[in-house]
């Protein structure tokens, strides 16, 4: 096949510092699907792709190659509304049999690679990685595990955590991540929403040198869920036994010790599921948070989730066969399911790291680069904002030449450290690709294709596939000024509803993303087009804080602001944070009888805060406020509030009940600042 021209792909760019090579232009995974496709420009292939999904997605799977145990006779059937598509009518997909049908044909190729906090290294072979999920599965199944069961997975990023997915898959259960990092009652919340029978943990980790009580805290949120009826162990921290926290006989049991079910006949075994798997079967539920309200519990489906993670891997990372990912991540993240399917589903290696990327020193991450030559490193914004402070010579030190691909999500990029990341640790030769989407999502929106340009901080353009659009206040299209990120058309990965299922879940569904613009998705979050047709994200354009790139909702941490007996209400608001992106300040109004000083009550409701939903989320500050802006029909403004504390405009103040809150607000955020 002939060599395509680089003005097929990408038009010259004063502006953009990084410019796809002739490599990429006629060899790359995205380059095969345009020429595939026939439409000739990427810019033809996206146009089509958003005018006809059903095309362009049974192009972009037959490209992926998965093993399919009966093929579709019909792509996208939107009968019931783009709200609730069905994708692959007919045909059968499980995607944890297609990864190992994919590493089965590969049983002496290295599949996994582990690096532990004290930097321990494990690897598995694709035999080994079959072998590991098959005897998984018997022992799963030995415990009750069947099409269906509940289970929580609060695991770090170990080996055992990619076997755990695989192996629940292969048994048709479904799971819902935990971070790691969450304290137990913010553990027990998601178990007893997802109402788990079955939970999988491990006795600790190491961070920073230092073990973590995982098991404990484990058992603190098992003891306020009386559903759960079992409980795995993973021993990561070789304590030969049972840890004190978990050693009923009757509920807990080892992961090394645990009987398959050909072995045990005192533990009800159920029978490996026979038979293929439509593709609408959920296999995963993630929670995420909201402005308002409990965490929602976003369903994803065999045909959906791992389909999408797979495709934006290849067509806007250009991972290949024989490739090595790193996305330093957490299970309980979308990126770590993401990181794990899609990459396996893919045949290239899965490197997991399970400690801080910063430990024992600045150099870690690019040592962790050259141990395991990876090809693809993805990275978030914080943690780039506070490598680069430590200096460029312990990025220099450690060989870099396996890198292909610096990718990012999390939250929006500045210029100084964008531009670090893509002349130190790139070496001015490695394209950033900037990704932003969502776990309803099961992936991007925005990305960065390797096919065209890349500016400092932005996107170069959707995902393909990926019908993305700005949007004004009346729904239409925006150019060149910001807006509503929203998509006009479905995708397979899309969330199939909220979890529970009922009338109430449905039209939670429905106002959170469909009802605003009729037939359109809104996001939430503010972005920009701009005349180039690079796009720019702003940030959320609903409540939802982003604290180093994790979504947290403010009514979580106003809870537990309020649970304080001096406190009477709270608002969470997001500022601007030199590390971490975005870090929270709660506003505090304390009652009229409360006896504590300032002082003592924020300290009390930080510890309350970092104690109930995890370390990482503790604010910044907790200030104690006169009161807090509010509508006539009693809602707090916590957009208000934000703009007040920050001394921005506020914007239109008419419907509220009590301007003067504004005034005192911002008399302490100068102050603060």
């Amino acid at each position: 096949m002939s060599a395509l021209e680089p003005r097929t792909f990408a038009r010259p760019d004063a502006e953009a510092p990084w410019r796809p090579g002739p490599e990429l232009l006629n060899d790359s995974r995205p380059a095969a699907l345009l020429r595939a496709s026939g439409t000739g420009t990427l810019e033809a292939l996206q146009a089509r792709a958003v005018a006809d999904p059903a095309w362009f997605w049974g192009l972009a799977v037959d490209d992926l190659g998965l093993s399919w145990s009966r093929p579709w006779s019909r792509v996208l059937d939107l009968g019931a509304g783009p709200e609730w598509p069905t994708w692959w009518q007919g045909g059968a997909f499980d995607h944890a049999a297609a990864v190992l049908d994919r590493w089965a044909g590969r049983p002496d190729d290295e599949a996994i690679s582990w690096e532990g906090d004290d930097g321990a290294v494990r690897r598995l072979t694709g035999g080994e990685l079959v072998a590991a999920v098959e005897a998984a599965a018997d022992r799963f199944a030995a415990h009750g595990v069947g099409p269906g069961t509940r289970v929580g997975i609060f695991l770090p990023m170990l080996v055992e955590t990619a076997v755990t997915v695989l192996a629940l898959g292969r048994l048709q259960a479904v799971f819902t991540p935990i971070f790691s990092g969450l304290a137990g009652p913010a553990v027990a919340s998601r178990l007893r929403t997802f109402e788990a029978t079955h939970l999988v943990t491990a006795d600790g980790f190491l961070r920073r040198g230092k073990p973590v009580p995982m098991a404990q805290v484990a058992a603190e949120a098992v003891a306020d869920c009386p559903g759960v009826r079992r409980v795995l162990v993973v021993e990561r921290l070789d304590s030969g036994g049972l840890p004190a926290d978990l050693s009923d006989p009757d509920r807990d049991a080892r992961w090394g010790s645990m009987p398959t079910a050909r072995q045990s006949a005192s533990l009800s075994a159920v029978a490996r599921p026979i038979g293929p798997v439509n593709p609408e079967t959920p296999f995963m539920v993630i929670y995420t948070s909201g402005t308002t309200g409990a965490p929602k519990g976003t369903v994803h489906v065999h045909g959906g989730f791992p389909i999408k993670a797979a495709q934006d891997l290849a067509h806007t990372f250009d991972l290949r066969s024989g490739d090595a990912l790193c996305w330093i991540t957490d299970l309980g993240w979308m990126m770590g399911p993401w990181a794990i399917i899609g990459t396996l589903l893919l045949g290239a290696r899965l490197v997991i790291f399970e400690g801080a990327p910063d430990y024992p020193d600045a150099g870690r991450v690019w040592s962790l680069v050259a141990r395991h030559r990876i090809t693809h490193l993805g990275v978030s914004p914080t943690l780039v904002r506070m490598l680069r402070v430590a200096g460029d010579a312990w990025v220099l030190d450690h060989d870099r030449s396996s890198l292909r691909v610096l990718g990012s999500t999390g939250e929006p990029w500045n210029p100084d450290p964008w531009t670090w990341l893509f002349q130190v640790a790139g070496g001015g030769r490695l394209p950033i690709v900037n990704y932003t989407g969502g776990t309803e999502i099961a992936g991007g929106i925005l990305g960065a294709s390797p096919l065209r340009p890349i500016r400092p901080t932005s996107f170069n353009g959707p995902c393909l596939g990926m019908a993305a659009d700005v949007a004004g206040p009346d729904g239409a299209t925006l150019v060149d000024d910001v807006g509503e990120l929203v998509l006009r058309g479905p995708w397979p990965g899309m969330t199939s509803g909220f979890w529970g299922g009922t009338p109430a879940d449905r039209e939670r569904y429905l106002d959170t993303y469909w009802r605003r613009f009729p037939g359109t998705w809104v996001h939430g979050d503010w972005a920009t087009r701009d005349l180039d047709g690079f796009w720019y994200v702003h940030g959320r354009s609903d409540d939802t804080l982003k604290i180093a790139g994790k979504r947290v909702g403010p009514a979580e941490l106003e809870a537990v602001a309020v649970a304080h007996p001096a406190v009477m209400e709270a608002a969470a608001i997001g500022v601007p944070d030199a590390v971490k992106g975005e870090a929270a300040v709660v506003l505090v109004v304390v009652r009229r009888d409360a006896r504590v000083e300032a002082e003592t009550l924020a300290r009390e409701v930080s510890d309350a805060v970092a104690n109930s939903l995890g370390k990482p989320l503790r604010p910044a500050r907790v200030v104690v406020v006169p009161e807090l802006p509010r509508t006539r029909s009693g809602k707090i403004m916590r957009r208000v509030a934000r703009a007040a504390w920050l001394g921005l405009e506020p914007g239109d103040l008419s419907s509220l009940e009590n301007p003067s809150s504004v005034t005192a607000i911002g008399a302490l955020g100068v102050a603060a600042r």
